[in-house]
């Protein structure tokens, strides 16, 4: 196929072809903003946020974004994150994502981080599907925190879940 190329520097105007492309129109977005502050001290995971979507096609795909504001407390733990897809009440971790927030060396340090996750899903259903991001504490007992307070208040995360059309 050879290509075409266009120079809009030099006002060209036009109509372009269709393309012969059908796959890959949005079918749905279902979007969702959390400014609930959570302290967990635990190693279980604890779901901080989620969204849920009806794809209308078993060949839909669901692409999920997430956008955490995480902080630690204690320097010896790391907060662990997962992304959990919820199908009929039973749960499967769909993606395990790794530690936001490393060992600073100093136990006085706290460490404030911002975790953008993204999802990819086949699902091959049109049951409800809940997507549920969660953390962790890696050590038992030390504090992670998701939406941390701020002088101006709590910070806010975000998720949101697109049905990608076949």
């Amino acid at each position: 196929m050879a290509q075409t190329f266009l120079k809009l520097d030099t006002g060209v105007t036009g109509t372009l072809p269709n393309a012969n492309f059908s796959g890959g129109k949005i079918g749905q977005v279902v979007h969702t903003k959390n400014t609930t502050y959570r302290s967990i001290t635990s190693n279980s995971f604890v779901e901080c946020i989620s969204v849920t979507i009806t794809p209308s096609a078993t060949s839909s795909k669901i692409l999920v974004l997430n956008s955490a504001h995480l902080h630690k407390r204690d320097n010896d733990t790391d907060i662990i994150e997962r992304m959990y897809r919820v199908v009929g009440g039973s749960d499967t971790a769909t993606q395990v994502l790794s530690d936001v927030t490393g060992d600073t060396g100093n136990s006085d340090t706290l460490d404030l981080g911002f975790s953008a996750t993204q999802f990819y899903d086949t699902p091959s259903s049109v049951a409800d599907i809940t997507y549920s991001y969660r953390i962790a504490s890696y050590a038992n007992n030390s504090q992670v925190r998701y939406n941390n307070y701020n002088a101006n208040g709590s910070f806010s995360s975000q998720m949101t879940a697109m049905e990608i059309l076949a």
